[in-house]
């Protein structure tokens, strides 16, 4: 159900993404005793073919949602080649519950899925338990830590294969 939302990519640095972005590191403090998130996100990470940004926006044309994902190859840091890392995913309070951060995860899971990516994971907190439940229902699983809160005891990583759509046929 779009509830009159519409999605548009957009750059990670475009103004409503940022407004979310904000957002989004408010409530990360709110949970985490103070602390944001520390990762270091460049916009170029999230540019096409390497990466996506989604903004939901409502019938008045506010923001109130936004995920994307980047490109993400072996590393020390515990990716795997072909990793498609999930990012920023944010629904503001008053728009949850419309099934916008399902709307996303799949268009952010279609997208890396065409542009070649074999697997996309991501990381959330103990503290989240709305995202770990959304993400085990859409068939994430743990896998081991990877990226900038692998060693965080409160970090949890999961991974889901991202593998070729079956062609329909009537």
């Amino acid at each position: 159900m779009s509830h009159g939302i519409t999605l548009r990519a957009v750059p990670y640095d475009h103004p409503d993404a940022v407004k979310l972005n904000d957002r989004v590191q408010l409530e990360y403090q709110a949970r985490y005793s103070g602390e944001g998130d520390a990762t270091v996100l460049d916009p170029a990470m999230f540019a096409p073919p390497n990466g996506l940004y989604f903004v939901a926006y409502d019938t008045s044309d506010a923001p109130v949602a936004s995920g994307g994902w980047r490109a993400r190859d072996e590393s020390p840091e515990g990716y795997l080649d072909g990793d498609a890392e999930l990012k920023r995913m944010y629904v503001i309070p008053e728009a949850r519950g419309l099934g916008l951060a399902r709307r996303i995860l799949a268009l952010l899971e279609s997208d890396a899925r065409d542009a070649g990516r074999l697997r996309m994971v991501l990381e959330t907190g103990d503290q989240q338990p709305e995202a770990i439940a959304l993400y085990r229902t859409s068939g994430y699983a743990d896998c081991p830590k990877f990226g900038y809160y692998r060693s965080y005891e409160s970090s949890i990583c999961m991974a889901k294969p991202l593998t070729p759509a079956v062609p329909r046929f009537r």
